[in-house]
């Protein structure tokens, strides 16, 4: 790696991803409603600290962290909010963690100030560990404690979820991650240690990629040219339809609420269609060459100019999927700075032509 003639940038050679998440998709049936309602119980809670943290910002007093905000939730559920025992505690304590998390962020200047989620946009809860939840083959079992009012006590109800096991997961489980789409549909992320290694086959042969909007998505220094297929582009009839169907219903019916979800599965269809070219691609370049050049873009000031196609493009996304890819096929990736001058200098002989113009 280091004979490699460029000296700025990052390198991804040999990093191992240690953690790896499965997808898998819950099949149609009506326990999925009890899901539901559990997300929005624990929206209650996500909402409820975030004015809690904002009032105790008006008042003058200190920021409250994850232990500050343990220990005022255990206080709640003892006296004004006992509702809340009913609710799995791992997953408030997850929840509580989320919430820390973001105020860290933005204390250390990586992120926007933390704001509350609306009610529809709160779509998922984690579960650390194998207590509340037991994972055998495609079955799912959670534990629902359900509070009677009478006697102010609880019992636990184990119910069953049956989900696609399209694939095997490898690993110790560490966390399973339920989620609601758009599309009112439910998934099931299985987070395991399984660290996947698939060495390909030496070739001695590198190649820079310069990404484009108008002439080819990538231009390899091979000459070779790559076109995107532009998944959005080939969609936007159908979405200008759905649009304008959805534009003329009662916000709020049944009909409103049946289109939006059309439109949703049609935005979700583009989506994967996008992210299955961008892994095929990834796989190809690791499969051709061993050292793998890319550039830094601001993404940001590129769609404030052409603002759709570069989200349609999604070359971030690429650059993500390839950065794992390569980890796992063992080849080098470097990502050449966003100041970084390459285009006058010549790749051969180094000569710098100073007329070169875009």
């Amino acid at each position: 790696m280091s004979a490699y003639p460029l000296d700025t940038g990052k390198d991804l050679a040999l990093d191992r991803p240690t953690m790896k998440t499965y997808k898998y998709k819950f099949s149609d049936q009506s326990n999925c409603i009890r899901i539901g309602n559990l997300l929005d119980e624990m929206w209650q809670v996500h909402a409820y600290f975030h004015k809690w943290q904002q009032q105790r910002y008006k008042d003058g007093l200190p920021y409250a962290n994850y232990f500050a905000m343990s220990g005022h939730l255990t206080e709640l559920k003892r006296t004004t909010h006992p509702h809340w025992k009913a609710l799995p505690s791992q997953a408030i304590q997850e929840e509580l963690k989320r919430i820390d998390a973001a105020h860290q962020r933005f204390f250390k200047k990586l992120g926007g100030r933390p704001k509350i989620k609306r009610q529809h946009k709160f779509k998922s809860l984690t579960y650390p560990s194998a207590a509340g939840w037991y994972l055998e083959n495609n079955r799912l079992t959670l534990s629902f404690r359900r509070w009677h009012t009478k006697t102010g006590k609880g019992s636990f109800e184990k119910v069953p979820y049956t989900f696609y096991k399209h694939r095997v997961w490898y690993g110790t489980l560490r966390q399973v991650t339920i989620k609601r789409d758009n599309c009112g549909d439910y998934w099931l992320y299985i987070t395991t240690t399984h660290t996947e290694t698939e060495p390909l086959p030496t070739t001695g042969e590198s190649v820079g990629a310069d990404f484009g909007l108008k002439e080819a998505y990538l231009t390899l220094s091979t000459g070779e040219k790559l076109q995107s297929p532009q998944f959005l582009k080939r969609s936007l009839n159908k979405l200008r339809s759905l649009h304008k169907v959805l534009s003329r219903k009662a916000k709020g019916s049944q009909g409103w609420w049946r289109c939006v979800r059309q439109v949703a599965r049609l935005y979700r269809r583009i989506s994967h269609q996008r992210r299955d070219w961008h892994w095929k691609l990834a796989t190809d370049l690791c499969r051709r060459f061993d050292v793998i050049v890319t550039e830094t873009l601001n993404l940001a000031g590129m769609k404030r100019l052409w603002g759709r196609k570069v989200s349609d493009l999604a070359f971030h996304q690429f650059v993500e999927i390839l950065k794992y890819k390569c980890s796992k096929h063992h080849r080098v990736f470097r990502q050449l700075s966003q100041w970084t001058p390459t285009s006058k200098p010549c790749s051969a002989c180094g000569y710098h032509k100073a007329d070169l113009s875009l």
